[in-house]
């Protein structure tokens, strides 16, 4: 029994026994195995299908042995057991492990002489990829018909390869150096870089930009072995690879400085500090437990930046027991020179005191500020400073306690104490972080732009579909075959179809001389700019409302966003006047579905008035209810645009600066598009004339206003209109 004798073949052989003891103690699996030798369940079929096939040899003798072939599925080579693939095991195991690793998986069935003619070259490649860390998968296709068809693998035999998910199909010859390479040609190019003595102190120095150790090989094969190409693929989250041929001439210099045996394959692990390395690992044979256990202890930095969640995560994983708990020492600080001394600091400390259950990161508080201002309550405090937290995480949700220290982290002795003699009570007292909070994720600052993930992504579908065109079958190539004649008859019918319209157009009879001269009669009459007309009114009159207390929300509180309430400000005396000289300027204008145009009583809502006034910057003198002259500020002409949805408005005030052209005592007969029954009544006074003359330039400044260059004034929220 395994669990009393530890020998390695113990699992094994108790297997071996309970399958003999199942067998033997019950007669039908008796008489079959007796009959067909030792299959029984072990290939995954079952009774009833080999009773069918069973009833296949009582009305047919067919003699094996003749051609050496395996008809019957109960006697195929068992070296493929482990190996065989489901459906489900496929997608739920096997594709996410492919981010990991490679597949190499075999399409077979029964009745399948190329099947049998591979099997030696198949079996001897498996053993030696598996060896170096290839995942090794076999497909029956009459059996997994469905896993089969997804693959794309329509016969036998197929051998394909699996890589983050993506299916790539082998089309050479079976035989090891071709499977080899293919193998070799589905990873990336550029897992590993070549080192030389020219190139090293750049490659060892990029551990602050990629937040990662380096890892270099030293041997004296001219080429990067397989293995540790797979072992990049493997780790390529976590460590940066390169490669040094010994070798080669040019690396002389770095033999030398690390004191590198050129005879006996070397790999040393950089930090923070490429001066020397933090672990080395040499062996005549590298062998890829002994790299997984190597590099699985130096995935980290001494005191790695937390860039993105998973990182956190994995740094300052989630108590399970009490045995298993982990405390993080965070460093808050900044970027630049200012802060390198205190960084500096906390690296050594963090060098001297690294243990199983400690670990030390650092963080930019303005790169990561959720973070920051979730541990540091008295920001001010911190300002400018760097700060050190200790904390434990206690669930997923980013619930955390921690403690943070209470002065500012310099660097000092007596910081470093403090600090040493915070852990060392933490050991007895895990009470010690008092304070509890909830971390928001952190957002991944090294993540591709989305552009380069697109290009990326555009690069790999282009190269699935020129491998597609000369490989795949005709039924695997129908949907893209067809996507690209749709697209082709979609573009020559809308071709086709505007050079039609076009040639009509040509043909339609150009306007009369007499259209043509009414056209341009009533273009002068409107006397709009031509960038005006360019915003033509919907209708022939303004539409101007009464902003009051019942239709305030709708028209201004509640506004949708994008769209400003343009507002005149009148008194009943100049309520004729101004209204009729407010729809000449704005008319021009009431083509944008944006804008709307209503006027405010002063004689009514001057507090109101009053009040936004007040966030006017210098806009007018706001007196104050002590002021005699409280009650005779003249507001008529102000034009306030209103945006009601982000609190803001743009204020238009009257012109003052006297009349400008015509003479006094005449009045300029303006053609309002206003409906009102006060059109004929307009006075001819030069108080009228005074009047008209305070919305002057408002046109212009309504086209400012569409410009968006226009000063802002904002307010905490709307007033109510009492």
């Amino acid at each position: 029994h395994p669990d009393k004798n530890k020998d390695p073949g113990a699992e094994d052989k108790f297997i071996q026994i309970s399958k003999a003891y199942e067998i033997l103690s019950n007669e039908e699996k008796r008489a079959n195995f007796d009959r067909y030798g030792d299959a029984g369940e072990s290939q995954g079929y079952s009774q009833h299908q080999h009773r069918q096939f069973h009833h296949f040899h009582e009305g047919f003798y067919f003699d094996e042995s003749f051609f050496h072939f395996p008809f019957n599925s109960e006697r195929r080579d068992t070296s493929d057991e482990k190996y065989l693939l489901h459906f489900s095991h496929y997608v739920n195991d096997i594709v996410p492990d492919s981010f990991k690793k490679p597949y190499l998986i075999k399409i077979t069935s029964d009745w399948c002489f190329s099947c049998i003619h591979i099997e030696p070259v198949w079996k001897e490649v498996a053993q030696e990829l598996e060896a170096l860390g290839v995942g090794i998968g076999v497909v029956h296709a009459g059996y997994e018909r469905r896993l089969a068809h997804h693959l794309g693998a329509h016969s036998t035999p197929s051998i394909l390869g699996l890589l983050n998910g993506k299916i790539t199909f082998f089309h050479n010859a079976v035989i090891r150096e071709n499977l080899r390479q293919f193998v070799e040609n589905l990873l990336p190019g550029n897992l590993v870089e070549k080192i030389t003595d020219k190139n090293y102190i750049r490659f060892l120095s990029n551990w602050k930009k990629e937040n990662k150790p380096h890892a270099l090989l030293f041997d004296h094969m001219p080429v990067v072995p397989l293995l540790y190409k797979l072992t990049a693929f493997a780790y390529r989250d976590y460590l940066s690879f390169g490669y040094v041929y010994v070798g080669l001439r040019g690396t002389e210099e770095l033999s030398s400085q690390y004191n590198i045996n050129v005879y006996t394959p070397t790999m040393m692990i950089f930090k923070e500090h490429i001066d020397r390395p933090a672990d080395v690992v040499q062996a005549r044979d590298m062998k890829k437990q002994l790299l997984d256990d190597f590099l699985s202890q130096n995935k980290f930095l001494m005191a790695a930046r937390l860039t993105n969640q998973r990182l956190f995560q994995e740094l300052c994983p989630v108590k399970k027991s009490h045995r298993q708990r982990k405390h993080c020492v965070v460093l808050l600080t900044g970027e630049g020179e200012k802060f390198a001394e205190t960084y500096e600091a906390f690296l050594t400390f963090a060098v001297a005191n690294t243990k199983d259950a400690l670990r030390f990161a650092h963080i930019y508080n303005d790169r990561q500020p959720e973070f920051a201002d979730a541990l540091l309550m008295d920001a001010e405090k911190y300002r400018g400073k760097s700060a050190v937290v200790i904390l434990e995480r206690r669930n997923n949700a980013g619930e955390i306690a921690y403690k943070t220290l209470e002065e500012a982290w310099q660097g000092s002795k007596e910081d470093n104490f403090i600090l040493l003699d915070l852990l060392d009570q933490l050991r007895t007292d895990p009470g010690l972080l008092s304070s509890e909070t909830v971390l928001a994720d952190l957002h991944d600052e090294l993540a591709p732009m989305f552009l380069i993930r697109w290009f990326y992504f555009t690069l790999d579908y282009i190269s699935d579909c020129w491998d597609s065109l000369f490989h795949s079958n005709w039924r695997e190539m129908m949907p893209l075959l067809s996507l690209l004649f749709s697209a082709l008859f979609i573009l020559f019918g809308t071709v086709i179809v505007q050079a039609f319209s076009d040639s009509s157009d040509t043909r339609d009879s150009p306007p009369s001389e007499k259209e043509e001269a009414t056209a341009k009669t009533e273009k002068n009459d409107t006397g709009f700019s031509k960038e005006s007309s360019s915003r033509a009114p919907k209708k022939g009159f303004v539409e101007v409302t009464e902003l009051t207390d019942i239709n305030y929300n709708s028209n201004l509180v509640r506004l949708r966003p994008g769209h400003m309430n343009v507002v005149l400000i009148l008194s009943n005396s100049t309520k004729t006047i101004l209204l009729q000289k407010f729809a000449l300027e704005v008319y021009t204008f009431t083509g944008s579905s944006s804008l709307h145009f209503s006027f405010l009583s002063l004689d009514k809502h001057r507090e109101w008035l009053e009040y936004l006034l007040e966030f006017a910057q210098d806009a007018a003198p706001i007196p104050n209810q002590y002021d005699k002259h409280f009650l005779e500020r003249d507001y008529t002409g102000y034009v306030l645009a209103l945006n009601g949805h982000k609190k803001y408005f743009c204020l238009f005030k009257p012109h003052r600066s006297g009349d400008e052209g015509g003479t006094v005592g005449s009045c300029e007969d303006y053609d309002s598009p206003l409906h009102t029954e006060a059109r004929g009544k307009s006075s001819c006074s030069p108080g009228s004339r005074s009047l008209k003359n305070k919305l002057h330039k408002l046109s212009f400044w309504m086209e400012r206003l569409l410009e968006g260059s226009l000063q802002r004034f904002y307010i905490p929220s709307w007033p109510a209109l009492d």
